[in-house]
């Protein structure tokens, strides 16, 4: 059985690796914000707005135990998941905890060249939005450096650079 869970910072690639990984090992790949939001039919910033952020940690840490439930699967996490509740010691007892960890200058990078809107970087400067990063990642670490394995990851930026991370994964966890 394969069950791997997927820690970072937004913007650390969890998304773009998690599904290159679940590829090449033939298992579905599942966003728990994805999970959320298609079960309860709005987004996570409608759930936000609806719930405050309690609300929303409570439902995502649910929605968690049962998402890290499924047998052969990669999972991704939200960035703020492994900080709530004990949520990082549960998904230690489930599964392959990894946490791609990058600089607060490549995550801001990833973050500029990603597609997706997030309210955190509405607004910001280039230098704003590395510092914003940097002082989250000091609130973060703690529960990220939990994860069971590390992966370093470089700017994610071409096929060949996915590729490497799923190859260091595979050799790390001999999947």
């Amino acid at each position: 059985m394969i069950r791997i869970i997927l820690i970072g910072y937004m913007g650390a690639g969890k998304t773009t690796v998690g599904k290159a990984l679940a590829a090449e090992l033939g298992v579905p790949f599942y966003d728990l914000d994805w999970f959320i939001t298609t079960r309860y039919r709005r987004s996570v910033p409608e759930i936000f707005a609806e719930r405050g952020e309690d609300g929303f940690r409570d439902l995502e840490r649910r929605m968690l135990h049962e998402a890290a439930e499924f047998e052969d699967i990669v999972l991704s996490c939200g960035g703020g998941t492994p900080c709530f509740f004990d949520n990082m010691e549960y998904m230690n007892s489930l599964a392959d905890t990894i946490y791609l960890k990058a600089t607060p200058e490549v995550l801001a990078m990833h973050l500029r060249m990603g597609k997706g809107k997030r309210p955190l970087l509405e607004g910001k400067s280039p230098e704003e939005l590395e510092e914003t990063v940097r002082q989250m990642l000091v609130d973060r670490e703690p529960f990220y450096t939990r994860a069971k394995h590390i992966v370093d990851v470089s700017l994610l930026d071409t096929a060949s650079k996915i590729q490497d991370s799923v190859r260091i994964i595979r050799e790390m966890l001999k999947v």
